[in-house]
């Protein structure tokens, strides 16, 4: 089959398409045809050798991809044969084999959507969108906010955009250029703020209403301004550094100003195996009755190095996906 090989940490360069053995389905597990897996910052840092909280580095070679959607193909021992046929959606785990032709995966964490869903708006939405439900699950964001979201086009951003208006909160969007603002304000931003614009902190600062909830998943600069900018009595949930670690403000600063700060992801987060699956599942859903969309951008498997740089350079809109 054709897949995508890793066989030392480094640029993008060092991804090629390369013919490889079918993987076979172990006991408990199914085989997929892949028609769509889901591309990751955190794809772009295991790639480049660089190691994530605990999770350790693959050995090489190996081949990326976090989680794929397509039609089960096969199945190992003990699992049922009704498997084959179907189109399912699955989060592999980290650097585990999405970007091929074939995928192996347990058959107890597979998610079947059905024949309507497209497996790109499905791959999203079992990785971006159970990430994205989660978040909001932590932010319990009510009609009474104010909610300011960082990378507002960006594959978990468009979907809060998304979420926050259905709940009625009013929803302030921040996007990196004029595509990227017209692309959030689309999804339904009621203000919609370029921060490549010098004076994009003032802007939000000059609204009616102080933002009340930060979603924030950028890190570095725009998250300290942004962090300023919530009222007293909000609350931020960070999620990423994407542009840095987040420099300041300092702790006592933001308890004198009563704002809860939470790090929303992991176990500690509400991270649980069970809860993932759950928000998952709500994800899928949601997208098959069309009340989340998902905003993509593709490239095909071969051209899966310029997705890397692509992402890493801020030049995609949405959920990455190969096809």
């Amino acid at each position: 089959m054709e897949a995508i090989t890793v066989d030392e940490f480094g640029p993008a360069e060092n991804m090629h398409l390369n013919q490889v053995a079918d993987p076979v389905p172990a006991e408990g597990q199914l085989a997929i045809a892949v028609e769509a897996s889901g591309v990751h910052l955190v794809d772009t840092a295991v790639r480049e050798g660089r190691q994530l909280g605990p999770f350790p580095l693959p050995p090489l070679p190996y081949i990326p991809g976090r989680e794929v959607a397509g039609t089960v193909s096969g199945v190992g021992p003990g699992v049922d044969q009704a498997w084959v046929g179907k189109r399912v959606a699955v989060s592999l785990g980290n650097a585990n084999g999405g970007y091929a032709r074939t995928a192996v995966a347990n058959a107890d964490d597979v998610h079947d959507i059905g024949p309507e869903l497209s497996a790109v708006d499905a791959v999203a939405m079992v990785g971006s969108g159970r990430t994205a439900l989660g978040i909001l699950e932590l932010a319990a964001i009510t009609a009474d906010d104010v909610v300011l979201i960082t990378a507002a086009a960006g594959g978990l951003g468009t979907l809060f955009v998304q979420e926050a208006v259905r709940s009625g909160a009013t929803v302030i969007a921040l996007a990196g250029g004029p595509q990227k603002v017209a692309i959030a304000e689309r999804f339904g931003a009621h203000f919609a703020v370029d921060y490549t614009d010098a004076e994009w902190s003032q802007q939000v600062a000059d609204l009616q209403r102080p933002p009340t909830v930060l979603l924030d998943g950028v890190g570095g600069t725009i998250a300290r301004i942004a962090t300023e900018l919530i009222d007293a009595g909000g609350r931020v949930l960070f999620f990423g550094q994407s542009s840095g670690a987040v420099e300041g403000p300092e702790f006592d600063a933001l308890t004198a100003r009563g704002i809860a700060v939470r790090l929303a992801l992991g176990p500690t987060a509400g991270f649980t195996p069970a809860n993932i699956r759950r928000w998952a599942a709500t994800a899928i859903a949601k997208a098959a009755a069309g009340e989340l969309v998902a905003q993509v951008t593709t490239f095909p498997l071969a051209e899966a190095a310029k997705a890397h740089i692509a992402l890493a350079q801020r030049a995609t809109v949405g959920k990455v996906v190969l096809t």
